[in-house]
């Protein structure tokens, strides 16, 4: 009998913790960050399991031979299920982004529903693979971004995107081992995209500019007011260091981001064994909030960068009671 248990390996319920920072970057950086933001999360999150319980679905066949222990091949979920299941789950998902969304939303959750099933019947075991994993999150991306201007979200659904490319990429050989070239290319792109995480917004820039200049003036307030000016001069220089660490918060987050994904690539490098590709798929999946929440706070949303990226720590704990892969 399909336990509550199958069905969470099935979908890779843990990994689930990757989406949500999806949706939010997007918001972040559109402007649309609103009590609608965590219901299209869910939505994300529905479209995530379902592409999950239908790529089991599609590889039945395959996990016989190479993964046996996996949840159809070793009976304990049909493939009738898996498939019912990943129906659902889209059906859900596309129905709560409309619902909380209106149209944009929809018009972006038909398209990346569809964009999940065909990776998963059709693009997976082609060259175009990792190109269509990377459109399905840089749609996520975007599907945050609706309620707002979609392209303020652009260069961070693209930023994502790149990210997905590389751990799709590195996905491919997790069965059979890598060469050392494979995830040398992959530790490059995961350097190019931490370094456009890391910079931050204009936006974040000038305000810091502003705060220091403001506190430069309030410095130089005559003495026939002196209290008051102590007063304002106080007030700034707080505001100035908050500016300058909002201004930097992206790029702590972005180191963390490369340095626990950009690891396990160099290990892969040393030792391209397919038991090293699986580690590093695994951090490139749960060391994504740590990349989301650098751009979140990229977008001005620092203190909800930093809830993202503390998903990071959470999914690898997860990770040892159920694979991400």
């Amino acid at each position: 009998m399909t336990t509550l248990a199958d069905l969470a390996e099935l979908v890779r319920a843990p990994a689930a913790l990757s989406v949500p920072g999806d949706v939010i970057a997007g918001a972040a950086a559109a402007g649309a960050l609103s009590p609608r933001t965590p219901a299209l999360a869910g939505a994300s999150v529905l479209l995530y399991w379902a592409g999950m319980a239908a790529n089991d679905w599609a590889d039945r066949r395959l996990d016989a031979e190479e993964r046996p222990e996996r949840p159809i091949p070793s009976g304990r979920v049909t493939p009738a299920a898996a498939v019912g299941l990943a129906a659902g789950l889209t059906a859900a998902g596309v129905g709560l982004a409309a619902a909380v969304g209106g149209r944009r939303a929809a018009a972006l959750a038909v398209p990346l529903a569809a964009t999940i099933w065909g990776y998963d019947l059709l693009a997976k075991n082609t060259a175009a693979g990792p190109a269509v994993m990377a459109a399905c999150r840089g749609l996520d991306v975007l599907l945050g971004a609706s309620g707002g201007r979609l392209t303020r979200a652009l260069p961070a659904a693209a930023t994502v995107a790149a990210h997905t490319w590389t751990v799709t990429a590195l996905s491919r050989r997790e069965v059979t081992g890598a060469d050392a070239t494979l995830p040398m290319r992959t530790l490059a792109g995961t350097a190019l995209v931490a370094a456009s995480a890391a910079v931050a917004a204009p936006g974040a820039r000038r305000a810091a500019a502003r705060s220091a200049e403001q506190a430069g003036v309030t410095d130089r307030a005559g003495a026939t007011d002196r209290a008051e000016a102590v007063g304002e001069i106080g007030v700034s220089a707080g505001r100035g260091r908050m500016a300058g660490i909002a201004a930097v918060l992206p790029a702590v987050l972005a180191g963390w981001y490369a340095a626990r994904y950009g690891a396990a690539q160099a290990q892969v490098v040393r030792d391209p064994s397919a038991g090293r590709v699986r580690a590093a798929v695994g951090a490139g999946i749960t060391g994504l909030p740590a990349l989301q929440g650098a751009l979140t706070a990229r977008g001005g949303a620092g203190l909800l960068g930093v809830a993202v990226a503390a998903a990071a720590p959470l999914g690898r704990r997860l990770a040892r009671k159920v694979s991400p892969t």
